[in-house]
């Protein structure tokens, strides 16, 4: 890989580790009593209650109780099958399927429901939660079971729903999202949001499951009818017709002494990402950390956008794309993104474009993405790669599985959506082979594999 490219790796590793809880939970105010963020505090004269979800849980719960001044009574942590967990918590672990749901979600929603309706008043709940809590919370309304609501979301992913609309929809068929678990705590709740959804709305991360609920089930409806499932799925649509289908609004006489907060974003992960490029000698154009759309389409437009940008340019945007899946190959949106963006700067020296989830892991791939430059599509074709063939068949694992330009590092224990880094090397610098400037190795985060191609700069 070229030098650009493994800047752009590096700075990567720069903005996850602002973005990781154990850097994120400093924002935290702990008093004797608990935790006071912002305008919210959280003091309860009875127990204390931790419950940490999603993908970062593990390491949310981790960081907070590394931070926490006094100890909680009760610790529950709940985590995708692939995550990692505190090793001294195993016994207050529990783990899902992601980004499936099954029968073992739906059993450790409901013991997670009962555990809260069973808290008294003068108790507090504090609540960690982060992306990919929508599926392990996703208990069904009866009479609809937990097959027929997965077989649903799949079906609107394939067809290129938002995570807004994906999360609308889960929100009115299920037991405990769009604030239905605040609304069975009778103890005061604060929930801390690690967001990794564009425009950081705490009623979607996760489905809102502690947040009023903004959405309707008319919207659900609609969503349906718009991707055609509306009558493929009677079930569903009779659901939908059901008033207590309706989820908590703001206002909510039930949402009194509970509070919903941003502990992070993909913002925490461009800041640092920008401050490093400029330190490097970079002009830094952040695009948007909303960044939406078709990944294929957004390849395309960023890769030109690149081809075009003067010597020295950084293009830095954050979010979360889509993919129309209509092949039978496996990748992810942020693969699918960076290999059209490889398409465009196909023989363009001195730019990369890399494309990655901060979560660590990009849809069905093992890869959290991939950082492509002019020289991708040459050194594919020398092992018979074809790229309009991998976008075509949703292969876009299957063409990056055994390049250089593939990004692996497991679960890096955040979830602050996606990060796109385009790179157009300084025009000196270019002309004489360009290097970043040398600096002394930085220590390595905890959670480590994110940095294993070498040390933050």
């Amino acid at each position: 890989m070229t030098p650009l490219a493994e800047l752009a790796r590096k700075v990567f590793a720069v903005a996850l580790e602002a973005a990781h809880p154990s850097t994120l939970m400093r924002k935290v105010r702990f008093t004797p009593a608990g935790v006071i963020y912002g305008e919210h505090a959280l003091e309860p004269p009875g127990r204390l209650v931790v419950v940490a979800l999603g993908k970062a849980g593990g390491t949310l719960a981790e960081a907070f109780l590394t931070h926490s001044t006094r100890r909680p009574e009760v610790v529950w942590v709940y985590l995708p099958r692939n995550a990692s967990a505190p090793s001294y918590l195993p016994a207050q672990v529990r783990w899902g399927d992601h980004p499936h749901l099954s029968l073992d979600n739906t059993a450790a929603a409901l013991e997670l429901a009962q555990m809260v309706a069973q808290l008294a008043a003068e108790d507090g709940l504090l609540v960690l939660l982060s992306g990919g809590s929508s599926s392990l919370l996703a208990a069904p309304l009866p009479p609809l079971r937990p097959a027929e609501l997965d077989a649903l979301v799949g079906e609107l992913a394939r067809r290129g729903a938002t995570i807004h609309q994906l999360n609308t929809v889960r929100k009115h068929l299920t037991a405990l999202l769009g604030g239905r678990l605040a609304v069975r705590c009778p103890a005061p709740l604060l929930a801390l949001v690690l967001s990794d959804v564009p425009g950081d709305d705490v009623s979607t991360v996760g489905s809102g499951p502690t947040a009023a609920d903004p959405t309707t089930r008319g919207d659900a409806k609609a969503i349906l009818q718009r991707f055609g499932l509306l009558t493929k799925y009677p079930q569903v649509a009779q659901l939908l017709e059901d008033p207590s289908s309706e989820t908590p609004k703001p206002g909510d006489l039930r949402l009194q002494r509970k509070a919903s907060a941003l502990l992070g974003c993909n913002r925490d992960a461009v800041e640092a990402a920008a401050h490093t490029l400029t330190q490097e000698g970079f002009r830094v154009r952040v695009l948007t950390t909303a960044l939406r759309g078709d990944a294929r389409e957004m390849g395309r437009l960023l890769g030109a956008l690149l081809v075009q940008a003067a010597p020295g340019t950084a293009l830095l945007a954050a979010g979360e794309t889509t993919v129309h899946v209509t092949g039978t190959g496996q990748g992810g949106r942020n693969l699918e993104l960076a290999l059209a963006a490889a398409c465009q700067l196909a023989g363009h020296r001195h730019r990369c474009l890399l494309a990655a989830g901060t979560d660590g892991v990009d849809g069905t791939s093992p890869a959290a993405g991939a950082v492509v430059d002019g020289g991708t599509l040459a050194r594919a074709a020398k092992l018979g790669k074809d790229p309009e063939k991998a976008l075509r068949d949703n292969d876009s694992w299957g063409f990056f599985a055994d390049l250089p330009e593939a990004i692996l590092t497991g679960p890096t224990g955040t979830n602050v959506a996606d990060l796109v880094i385009g790179l157009v090397a300084p025009r000196v610098a270019a002309r004489v082979g360009w290097r970043p400037p040398a600096r002394a190795p930085q220590p390595q985060p905890p959670w480590g594999a994110a940095t294993q191609r070498g040390p933050l700069p």
